[in-house]
Protein backbone atom coordinates (compact mmCIF):
# COMPACT_ATOMS: atom_id res chain seq x y z
CA UNK A 1 0.00 0.00 0.00
CA UNK A 2 1.81 3.08 -1.66
CA UNK A 3 -0.83 5.63 -0.48
CA UNK A 4 -0.99 5.37 3.35
CA UNK A 5 0.02 9.04 3.98
CA UNK A 6 -3.31 10.15 1.52
CA UNK A 7 -5.74 10.16 4.65
CA UNK A 8 -7.91 8.40 2.37
CA UNK A 9 -11.63 8.23 2.53
CA UNK A 10 -11.57 11.15 4.78
CA UNK A 11 -13.02 14.71 4.02
CA UNK A 12 -11.22 16.98 6.09
CA UNK A 13 -7.39 16.22 6.42
CA UNK A 14 -4.22 17.51 8.11
CA UNK A 15 -0.58 17.42 7.38
CA UNK A 16 2.62 19.49 7.95
CA UNK A 17 4.64 21.95 5.59
CA UNK A 18 5.48 21.76 2.31
CA UNK A 19 6.08 18.30 1.90
CA UNK A 20 3.43 17.41 3.58
CA UNK A 21 0.93 19.50 1.30
CA UNK A 22 2.80 18.51 -2.28
CA UNK A 23 1.60 14.46 -0.90
CA UNK A 24 -1.91 15.53 -0.41
CA UNK A 25 -2.77 18.03 -3.02
CA UNK A 26 -3.26 15.36 -5.85
CA UNK A 27 -5.80 13.74 -3.42
CA UNK A 28 -7.83 16.79 -2.18
CA UNK A 29 -9.44 19.56 -4.14
CA UNK A 30 -8.42 21.85 -1.56
CA UNK A 31 -5.78 23.29 0.44
CA UNK A 32 -6.19 25.53 3.26
CA UNK A 33 -2.61 27.13 4.15
CA UNK A 34 -2.39 28.10 7.83
CA UNK A 35 1.17 30.28 8.65
CA UNK A 36 -0.43 32.57 11.42
CA UNK A 37 2.98 33.45 12.55
CA UNK A 38 2.38 35.29 9.79
CA UNK A 39 2.29 34.64 6.61
CA UNK A 40 -1.84 33.99 6.58
CA UNK A 41 -2.12 36.31 9.60
CA UNK A 42 -0.75 38.85 7.01
CA UNK A 43 -2.42 38.09 4.22
CA UNK A 44 -5.94 38.34 5.71
CA UNK A 45 -5.21 41.86 7.02
CA UNK A 46 -4.01 42.67 3.47
CA UNK A 47 -6.74 41.20 1.68
CA UNK A 48 -9.43 43.31 4.49
CA UNK A 49 -8.18 46.64 2.70
CA UNK A 50 -8.75 45.22 -0.71
CA UNK A 51 -4.88 44.12 -1.72
CA UNK A 52 -4.45 41.56 -3.39
CA UNK A 53 -1.77 39.54 -2.47
CA UNK A 54 0.66 37.66 -4.05
CA UNK A 55 2.82 34.75 -2.58
CA UNK A 56 6.39 34.65 -3.82
CA UNK A 57 8.57 31.69 -1.77
CA UNK A 58 11.83 33.54 -2.33
CA UNK A 59 13.05 36.20 0.27
CA UNK A 60 16.11 37.29 -1.85
CA UNK A 61 16.56 39.80 -5.35
CA UNK A 62 14.22 37.99 -7.61
CA UNK A 63 11.15 38.71 -5.30
CA UNK A 64 11.56 42.66 -6.53
CA UNK A 65 11.28 41.68 -10.28
CA UNK A 66 8.65 39.49 -9.71
CA UNK A 67 7.16 42.45 -8.36
CA UNK A 68 7.98 44.86 -11.31
CA UNK A 69 6.56 42.89 -13.36
CA UNK A 70 3.57 42.41 -11.58
CA UNK A 71 3.31 46.53 -10.79
CA UNK A 72 3.02 45.73 -7.18
CA UNK A 73 4.58 46.91 -3.87
CA UNK A 74 7.46 44.69 -2.29
CA UNK A 75 6.84 43.68 1.08
CA UNK A 76 10.19 43.49 3.15
CA UNK A 77 11.53 42.15 6.14
CA UNK A 78 10.05 43.30 9.72
CA UNK A 79 13.52 45.44 10.60
CA UNK A 80 13.61 46.86 7.22
CA UNK A 81 10.38 48.57 6.49
CA UNK A 82 11.00 52.54 5.77
CA UNK A 83 8.76 55.32 4.47
CA UNK A 84 9.57 54.58 0.57
CA UNK A 85 8.65 50.69 1.38
CA UNK A 86 6.10 50.82 4.41
CA UNK A 87 4.62 46.72 3.78
CA UNK A 88 6.44 43.95 5.43
CA UNK A 89 5.62 40.61 6.61
CA UNK A 90 4.65 42.38 10.07
CA UNK A 91 0.30 42.21 10.38
CA UNK A 92 1.05 45.28 12.62
CA UNK A 93 2.90 47.09 10.42
CA UNK A 94 0.26 45.98 7.12
CA UNK A 95 -2.75 47.69 9.32
CA UNK A 96 -0.39 51.16 9.52
CA UNK A 97 0.47 50.56 5.67
CA UNK A 98 -0.58 53.07 3.25
CA UNK A 99 -2.98 51.04 1.10
CA UNK A 100 -1.51 49.68 -2.36
CA UNK A 101 -3.78 47.50 -4.61
CA UNK A 102 -1.32 44.80 -5.15
CA UNK A 103 1.64 43.00 -2.68
CA UNK A 104 4.08 40.71 -3.42
CA UNK A 105 4.45 38.98 0.44
CA UNK A 106 7.63 36.93 0.13
CA UNK A 107 7.44 33.42 2.82
CA UNK A 108 9.58 30.59 2.07
CA UNK A 109 6.30 28.45 4.21
CA UNK A 110 3.46 30.00 3.18
CA UNK A 111 4.40 30.05 0.02
CA UNK A 112 5.71 27.11 -0.80
CA UNK A 113 3.09 24.95 0.06
CA UNK A 114 0.78 27.51 -2.07
CA UNK A 115 3.35 26.63 -4.66
CA UNK A 116 2.38 22.85 -3.86
CA UNK A 117 -0.82 22.94 -4.49
CA UNK A 118 -1.16 21.73 -8.33
CA UNK A 119 -4.70 22.40 -9.14
CA UNK A 120 -5.89 22.09 -6.18
CA UNK A 121 -7.92 25.25 -4.47
CA UNK A 122 -6.16 27.35 -2.02
CA UNK A 123 -7.30 29.35 0.82
CA UNK A 124 -5.49 31.12 3.10
CA UNK A 125 -6.18 30.28 6.55
CA UNK A 126 -5.30 31.90 9.85
CA UNK A 127 -6.80 31.94 13.78
CA UNK A 128 -8.01 35.75 12.66
CA UNK A 129 -10.52 33.82 10.04
CA UNK A 130 -11.04 30.28 10.65
CA UNK A 131 -14.76 30.23 11.40
CA UNK A 132 -14.86 32.25 8.19
CA UNK A 133 -13.19 30.27 6.09
CA UNK A 134 -14.79 26.96 6.93
CA UNK A 135 -18.47 28.55 6.20
CA UNK A 136 -16.51 29.23 2.93
CA UNK A 137 -15.07 25.99 2.48
CA UNK A 138 -18.59 24.24 3.39
CA UNK A 139 -20.30 26.73 0.76
CA UNK A 140 -17.96 25.51 -1.63
CA UNK A 141 -18.49 21.89 -1.41
CA UNK A 142 -15.25 21.47 0.43
CA UNK A 143 -14.80 18.68 3.02
CA UNK A 144 -16.50 16.02 1.51
CA UNK A 145 -15.27 12.45 0.45
CA UNK A 146 -15.63 13.71 -2.89
CA UNK A 147 -13.75 17.17 -2.40
CA UNK A 148 -11.94 16.93 0.49
CA UNK A 149 -9.86 19.62 1.93
CA UNK A 150 -6.28 19.47 3.25
CA UNK A 151 -5.43 22.04 5.96
CA UNK A 152 -2.20 22.62 6.41
CA UNK A 153 0.03 23.67 8.93
CA UNK A 154 3.21 25.52 7.76
CA UNK A 155 5.24 25.42 10.57
CA UNK A 156 9.05 26.60 10.78
CA UNK A 157 12.39 26.10 9.46
CA UNK A 158 15.29 24.94 12.22
CA UNK A 159 18.86 25.92 11.13
CA UNK A 160 19.58 23.03 8.92
CA UNK A 161 16.50 23.82 7.25
CA UNK A 162 13.87 21.07 8.55
CA UNK A 163 10.77 21.32 9.43
CA UNK A 164 9.92 22.89 12.77
CA UNK A 165 6.52 22.13 13.71
CA UNK A 166 5.07 25.30 15.27
CA UNK A 167 2.24 25.43 17.74
CA UNK A 168 0.74 28.93 16.56
CA UNK A 169 0.27 27.15 13.34
CA UNK A 170 -1.73 23.86 15.23
CA UNK A 171 -3.87 25.81 16.50
CA UNK A 172 -4.66 27.79 14.06
CA UNK A 173 -5.42 24.84 11.80
CA UNK A 174 -7.16 23.24 14.21
CA UNK A 175 -9.69 26.17 14.82
CA UNK A 176 -10.52 25.69 11.27
CA UNK A 177 -11.16 22.27 10.96
CA UNK A 178 -13.20 22.41 14.25
CA UNK A 179 -15.20 25.00 12.59
CA UNK A 180 -15.35 22.51 9.61
CA UNK A 181 -16.47 19.47 12.00
CA UNK A 182 -19.61 21.95 13.46
CA UNK A 183 -20.86 21.83 9.51
CA UNK A 184 -20.29 18.65 8.45
CA UNK A 185 -21.11 15.16 9.35
CA UNK A 186 -18.28 13.72 10.43
CA UNK A 187 -15.36 13.56 7.77
CA UNK A 188 -11.86 14.22 9.64
CA UNK A 189 -9.29 11.77 9.66
CA UNK A 190 -7.77 10.88 12.83
CA UNK A 191 -5.20 13.25 11.99
CA UNK A 192 -7.29 16.21 11.31
CA UNK A 193 -9.69 15.35 14.72
CA UNK A 194 -6.13 15.74 16.95
CA UNK A 195 -5.87 18.66 15.54
CA UNK A 196 -9.12 20.06 16.15
CA UNK A 197 -8.83 18.65 20.38
CA UNK A 198 -5.70 20.59 20.89
CA UNK A 199 -7.70 24.22 19.71
CA UNK A 200 -10.95 22.87 21.89
CA UNK A 201 -8.30 21.83 24.67
CA UNK A 202 -6.36 25.39 25.10
CA UNK A 203 -8.28 27.88 27.15
CA UNK A 204 -6.67 30.66 26.04
CA UNK A 205 -5.60 31.14 22.63
CA UNK A 206 -3.58 34.81 22.64
CA UNK A 207 -1.86 33.58 26.00
CA UNK A 208 -0.88 29.99 24.75
CA UNK A 209 0.72 31.49 21.24
CA UNK A 210 2.22 34.09 23.15
CA UNK A 211 4.40 31.79 25.31
CA UNK A 212 5.27 29.74 22.72
CA UNK A 213 8.24 29.20 20.60
CA UNK A 214 7.79 31.63 18.08
CA UNK A 215 5.84 33.98 19.97
CA UNK A 216 8.76 34.47 22.33
CA UNK A 217 11.16 35.02 19.50
CA UNK A 218 8.81 37.54 17.82
CA UNK A 219 7.85 39.40 21.11
CA UNK A 220 11.68 39.35 22.15
CA UNK A 221 12.22 41.12 18.92
CA UNK A 222 10.02 43.83 19.56
CA UNK A 223 7.34 42.41 17.75
CA UNK A 224 4.20 41.65 20.47
CA UNK A 225 1.77 43.42 18.59
CA UNK A 226 2.31 41.05 15.68
CA UNK A 227 1.48 38.35 17.72
CA UNK A 228 -1.74 40.22 19.28
CA UNK A 229 -3.18 40.66 15.55
CA UNK A 230 -2.15 37.21 15.04
CA UNK A 231 -4.27 36.12 17.89
CA UNK A 232 -7.50 38.06 16.94
CA UNK A 233 -10.14 34.88 17.29
CA UNK A 234 -12.57 35.16 14.42
CA UNK A 235 -12.06 38.96 14.04
CA UNK A 236 -11.73 38.66 10.04
CA UNK A 237 -14.58 37.27 7.55
CA UNK A 238 -12.25 37.50 4.84
CA UNK A 239 -11.83 34.47 3.35
CA UNK A 240 -8.32 35.17 0.35
CA UNK A 241 -8.71 32.67 -2.27
CA UNK A 242 -5.29 32.28 -4.80
CA UNK A 243 -6.74 33.26 -7.65
CA UNK A 244 -4.71 34.16 -11.04
CA UNK A 245 -1.81 33.98 -8.82
CA UNK A 246 -2.68 36.45 -6.13
CA UNK A 247 -4.79 36.03 -2.82
CA UNK A 248 -8.20 37.83 -3.60
CA UNK A 249 -10.47 38.71 -0.77
CA UNK A 250 -14.03 36.55 -1.05
CA UNK A 251 -16.61 37.13 2.02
Amino acid sequence: MNDWFLQAGHGVRFEWGPMGADRLAADVACIVVVDVLSFTTSVTVAVESGTRVFPYRWRDATAATFADQRSAGLAVGRRMATASSPWSLSPAALRRAPFTPRLVLPSPNGSAIAASAGESRVVAGALRNATAAAHWLVSQGYGTADRPVAVIASGERWPDGSLRPAMEDLLGAGAIIAALRERLSDTLSPEAAAAAACFQATPDIGAAVAASSSGLELIGGGFAEDVVVATELDACTAVPVLIDGAFTVTH
